[in-house]
């Protein structure tokens, strides 16, 4: 009994990627382009876009006065502070402006689609399409991981906007670094194709994790409040660590 449960706890892990990735083919399969499925992807992206501004410009604008801070206690000891915005740079278009941005909205809106979903199928609404012959994974699921897989980007630009603004007002208004040489350094150090295209890659693939966890959770949770609350869960659980994952896979194959 023992070993049979041991052995569960190890298999269980992978049928549920096996399971994800046959949701995945599903919704892909059912891609019919048309004016509702536009509409409704649309509709979407403002409620788990538009609706996660606030925080992600808090976040961020404050993220980037942290970094700015740091950068420059760091660099003072070398006399290089005049470098802080190179660092700043760097580490926002490669790493923390597309994982923050997707560890936030795991919590925001892929949360928020879970419990959705979930609520969906606890009050018998998934169940009722279904009787009705319409494919609830097509009219549910998919325009909510295709407003995720669009959201994910503009979210992150805009995490990586603001977090620049939050780093000028602190190194320049605060600390009282030249402005020149502090934009000088910003945009010789950002390239297009090893910065800011490794970081829209990121965010695209940030976003295609987090949107087909929170739909997956939310469509196969248990039609019960307890099951809608474990799904939650678990979205913000299981997002958080395959972000952090895929974060190691892609630097590691960019470096």
């Amino acid at each position: 009994m023992n070993a049979s449960h041991f052995l569960s706890r190890l298999t269980d892990p992978i049928a549920a990627i096996g399971r994800c990735g046959q949701f995945l083919l599903r919704m892909i399969a059912g891609i019919r382009p048309g004016n509702r499925l536009a509409i409704s992807s649309l509709q979407q992206t403002y409620l788990v876009g538009a609706r996660s501004l606030v925080i992600i410009m808090i976040c961020g604008f404050f993220v980037g006065m942290v970094l700015a801070l740091q950068s420059v206690n760091a660099l003072q000891s070398f006399g290089a502070e005049d470098q802080a915005s190179l660092l700043v740079g760097k580490s926002l278009f490669r790493e923390l402006g597309p994982v923050l941005t997707a560890l936030l909205f795991a919590g925001r809106a892929g949360t928020a689609v879970t419990a959705e979903i979930g609520l969906m199928r606890a009050t018998s609404q998934i169940d009722a399409m279904e009787l009705m012959a319409i494919d609830p994974v097509h009219r549910i699921a998919l325009p909510r991981f295709l407003a995720g897989l669009i959201s994910m980007p503009l979210l992150a630009g805009m995490f990586n906007a603001m977090a620049i603004l939050g780093s000028v007002v602190f190194a320049i208004g605060v600390i009282g670094l030249d402005p020149g040489i502090f934009w000088g350094k910003l945009q010789n150090s950002i390239t297009f194709q090893e910065d800011f295209l490794q970081g829209v890659l990121k965010s695209v693939v940030f976003g295609s994790l987090v949107s087909l966890v929170a739909v997956y959770y939310g469509y196969t949770s248990k039609p019960t409040g307890a099951g809608v609350g474990t799904a939650t869960t678990n979205t913000i659980v299981v997002s958080s660590v395959l972000v952090l994952i895929f974060d190691f896979i892609l630097t590691s194959f960019f470096a």
